[in-house]
């Protein structure tokens, strides 16, 4: 079997926590009746805009690396807490609650989930939502969007600067994405978001240290909102790239996805993937809850807050049946 655990294998009923909607889990199933088309492969597009793009912020991105010295403590701090916003708009937003409806959160929590995202600059909650569910649903074949089994620089960045696969686009305008549309703070977002990434992607960034504590423009510009800008971007497309190629495969030995604690420390929380592509309804990502895992702990104290619920789990026992049945051998306790 390739894939996630059948949903009815899978779902579990714990006090405190949500079941998943059926439709949730047909989305974020694996699809093993796609073929992939015969004969030769479309030729690769490049989108030439995006590759200048990336080129210079990837160049911005070294310059603010050698004007780190230039900065004062506050600049770095707030660097940092701009880099944790964006990876949380990212991870506790457009991929664990819009993705796949692992929890559900409150009006608050999604305003500043969006916000957060669009401080991440990945594509606005829709379309990335659209693209990851075909990415679980078609992992690893010509209809993922970062198929990576066309190499490490194509699942990391290069899907970006190219067009899409015909089967991406084809197999995405098939989704149920009911959910999404019906989501008024997704399609706000959605509507205003080229000034909504001006604004936090890169003006609140700068503007911050420059106004309150007297940083110059050009180190407030280059370092919280280019320099962080990328590695956000690198510490997500590092889930794409290298947590589908190296590292052990505990749950699943017949998938490409991987334990990989590199990521899972970059992508605060998001590098347990052999875990998530076979159980990915779990909020977690993970079976070890909020070790190494950011993302895991904020939903958890949202939920403290009263500003989330309905967390989804898999249970021990599936895990544990899960593991022996398909695992390589290498899971440890924890």
């Amino acid at each position: 079997m390739k894939g996630s655990e059948p949903f009815a294998k899978q779902q579990q009923h714990t006090p405190g926590n949500g079941d998943v909607c059926s439709e949730a889990a047909v989305e974020d199933a694996f699809d093993n009746t796609y073929k992939e088309k015969e004969g030769p492969k479309p030729p690769r597009i490049l989108v030439w805009r995006n590759v200048i793009l990336m080129t210079l912020l990837h160049l911005g991105a070294v310059y603010g690396i050698f004007l780190i010295p230039a900065a004062s403590p506050p600049t770095l701090l707030w660097a940092l807490v701009c880099f944790l916003l964006s990876a949380l708009g990212i991870t506790a937003g457009a991929h664990r609650l819009w993705s796949h409806r692992t929890y559900k959160a409150s009006l608050p929590l999604r305003i500043f989930l969006a916000v957060s995202n669009s401080m991440a600059f990945q594509n606005d909650i829709f379309e990335w939502a659209r693209d990851h569910r075909v990415h679980h649903k078609y992992s690893e074949t010509d209809a993922d969007p970062h198929n990576a089994s066309r190499g490490f620089f194509f699942a990391h960045i290069g899907w970006l600067l190219v067009r899409k696969h015909p089967d991406v686009i084809e197999k995405g305008r098939k989704l149920e994405l009911s959910d999404l549309f019906a989501d008024k703070v997704v399609m706000f977002q959605r509507r205003h978001y080229k000034l909504s990434v001006l604004l936090m992607c890169f003006f609140v960034p700068m503007f911050v240290p420059w106004y309150f504590w007297g940083e110059s423009l050009w180190v407030s510009y280059f370092i919280p909102a280019l320099l962080r800008y990328a590695l956000v971007l690198n510490a997500s497309w590092l889930v794409n790239s290298a947590a589908h190629m190296w590292g052990n495969r505990p749950y699943d030995k017949n998938i490409n996805p991987r334990e990989n604690r590199f990521v899972t420390f970059s992508a605060i929380g998001e590098g347990f993937h052999n875990y998530h592509h076979t159980f990915p309804y779990d909020y977690a990502t993970s079976e070890y809850g909020c070790k190494l895992n950011l993302t895991t702990c904020f939903i958890d104290f949202m939920c403290f807050l009263g500003l989330a619920k309905d967390r989804k789990r898999v249970s021990r026992e599936v895990v544990l049946s899960r593991l022996q049945r398909t695992g390589d051998g290498s899971h440890r306790s924890g």
